[in-house]
């Protein structure tokens, strides 16, 4: 389980990337990247990092399901994720 002071972070800065989309998608279509700067570095999408939306772990996140590798394991060997099987070849 991830620091609950990092998970929100990620929230924070998920809210303000949320927040000021709009704008900043009128601000790069006209060009007017002098406004651009004026607007928060939070607000910049890349500044977001994939966590894990069971406990927030950082690495080994699994883009496709949203989470990582572990809790993947974990729900799959159960059965919870569907179309997902154990590989036997």
């Amino acid at each position: 389980m991830a620091k609950k002071s990092k998970i929100a972070k990620a929230q924070k800065i998920a809210r303000t990337v949320a927040k000021y989309a709009d704008l900043r998608a009128q601000y790069k279509a006209d060009g007017n990247y002098a406004a651009l700067a004026t607007l928060p570095r939070n607000a910049s999408p890349v500044r977001m990092h994939n966590r894990d939306e069971l406990d927030g772990r950082p690495h080994a996140y699994m883009r496709k399901f949203g989470m990582s590798r572990l809790n993947f394991r974990q729900l799959a060997h159960k059965g919870q994720i569907p179309g997902v099987r154990k590989a036997s070849w």
